[in-house]
């Protein structure tokens, strides 16, 4: 269960990082409510994962998931560069989350 509320918490985290975005510097009050609303989904699931999951391992999962989800959506929303110097990173990005749960 808290691999699951992991997840949600990483979703979460991609949903404030490209809500960011969407704010254009705080200036649209509705994608800026949304924005903190996500923040605080993402670090309230965080921190229940954490009830039962080692610090480093959920962290890293959580930061990875956003870092990964993020960059992705930037590619399909933003039409950012896709590259083999950028995909080869973020392919071990996911690699380490998927090490990691299999470790964890």
């Amino acid at each position: 269960m808290a691999w699951l509320v992991l997840f949600l918490a990483g979703l979460f985290e991609i949903g404030w990082a490209v809500g960011l975005k969407y704010t254009h510097g705080f200036t649209r009050p509705l994608a800026t409510l949304l924005t903190v609303a996500s923040m605080a989904a993402s670090l309230g699931l965080l921190g229940l994962a954490l009830r039962s999951l080692p610090l480093g391992t959920a962290y890293a999962v959580w930061t990875g998931i956003g870092t990964l989800g993020t960059a992705l959506l930037g590619i399909l929303l933003f039409g950012e560069a896709v590259t083999l110097a950028r995909m080869i990173p973020i392919g071990l990005i996911a690699a380490g989350i998927i090490g990691l749960k299999l470790a964890g």
